[in-house]
């Protein structure tokens, strides 16, 4: 059944052959909020496995770290290409045929002999993530507008945040059973299972009328038009930065916790998770007081201040020789201000450009996951033996992302009416 889609206020309208859209939130919860976790289910799952998996592929932590900025680099090149793509096409099309990529390179990465095979095949499988990523923050802003729009971010962050927390536990408990290879064979089941899903459950959110030509001139244009549009470039680079601190920890957590502090990968996984339940909570409680106590810019402005403290935190008790707790609570802050931090700024980056929307959530994409896959090696040449690189990795980029926000979108007609 066709649909078509139309936004006016944060308001859903469909034609008269449809239910509305709202009646049916939950599953487009989950159906968005599964296509936008492909990024942290394929990253953490095998995070426990690090340490294993370089023995077994003959490597070092170094190479190994470059799956993860392998996987960036791919999740960047695939969000420039399918955003603008689906502004042209529609969301579905170039959204099922990345999703097959996904499934077919995830396979490749358990089979994969060495460890640069390895970061080869995760390239190929972040470029099918990006359909999901990218194509689900479109959407969002395809259906919604302002505070209506920040507060199914926010909504989303409970799917988001379950990822990372579930992943970790659910990578260390198939550790138990099989090797890495078998995380990578599930995460090939997660792609097939959405596939199908998308396939069968999710409409075209994007009619006819609303698309533009893929033409490579004017796709040009229109980034170049974004990345000079300040506040924009505030707002993404403002989440791209604490990205950066975010992938920080997760290149640098599984070593310092669990080879300096001496956690198991089934301890490690837990953390992991706790950590991700401040994500969870915090992001619900910005879906509750966002437009009601407090604007966009005021709890984006408090999430950024609270990764800088946490940051600065980590890098303090760590060099300190503080007991493992004392380094674990700066991280639960840091990892936490995520859920307060990328539904405003995802809201307040797009809220302008809904006529090219894919391409605005590629680029925002983009300069996130682009701008964090550089913290991950830094951790590594940083040296281990310690929790202090990986803290002042977190700690350099969260001001970073401050000092973003504060001296890009601080005047202009996007900036929020509670400052």
């Amino acid at each position: 059944m066709q649909v078509n889609w139309s936004t006016g206020g944060g308001q859903l309208t469909t034609t008269a052959t449809t239910a509305p859209v709202h009646n049916n939130t939950a599953r487009y919860v989950l159906i968005l909020g599964g296509l936008s976790a492909f990024a942290p289910l394929s990253i953490d799952m095998y995070l426990p496995a690090l340490p294993a998996m370089t023995t077994d592929l003959h490597s070092n932590p170094s190479t190994l770290q470059l799956t993860l900025a392998g996987f960036i680099v791919g999740l960047a090149i695939g969000q420039l290409v399918l955003g603008p793509l689906s502004d042209a096409l529609g969301r579905r099309r170039p959204l099922l045929a990345g999703l097959a990529v996904y499934a077919v390179a995830s396979a490749l990465c358990a089979f994969a002999p060495t460890a640069e095979l390895l970061v080869a095949a995760r390239v190929l499988q972040a470029m099918g993530a990006a359909a999901g990523i990218v194509v689900a923050r479109a959407t969002v802003r395809d259906l919604y507008s302002g505070v209506a729009m920040t507060r199914f971010f926010s909504m989303l962050m409970l799917v988001n945040g379950l990822a990372p927390i579930l992943a970790p536990a659910l990578g260390g408990q198939i550790l138990t059973l099989t090797s890495w290879r078998g995380v990578f064979l599930v995460l090939t089941g997660f792609g097939v299972l959405l596939l199908a899903v998308c396939a069968l459950a999710l409409p075209e959110p994007l009619p006819p009328e609303a698309r533009r030509p893929a033409r490579l001139v004017p796709t040009l244009r229109t980034y170049r038009g974004l990345l000079a549009d300040r506040r924009f470039l505030g707002y993404a680079l403002a989440s791209g930065l604490l990205f950066g601190a975010i992938f920080a920890y997760i290149a640098g957590s599984p070593f310092a916790l669990q080879e300096v502090y001496g956690l198991s990968p089934q301890q490690y996984s837990v953390v992991f998770g706790v950590n991700s339940l401040g994500l969870v909570l915090l992001g619900q409680l910005n879906g509750r007081i966002v437009g009601r106590l407090a604007g966009e810019r005021t709890l984006l402005r408090t999430g950024l201040l609270l990764a800088t403290a946490g940051g600065a935190g980590v890098v303090v008790t760590a060099a300190a020789g503080a007991p493992m707790l004392g380094v674990l609570v700066p991280l639960f802050v840091v990892i936490s201000s995520i859920g307060m931090v990328m539904p405003n700024a995802s809201s307040l980056a797009l809220a302008e450009h809904g006529h090219h929307a894919g391409a605005a959530s590629a680029l925002l994409g983009v300069l996130q996951f682009v701008v964090g896959g550089l913290a991950a090696p830094l951790v590594g040449l940083a040296g281990g033996g310690s929790a202090v690189p990986m803290g002042a990795v977190m700690a350099a980029f969260a001001v970073a992302a401050l000092v973003a926000f504060a001296t890009l979108t601080r005047s202009g007609p996007a900036a929020e009416k509670t400052a």
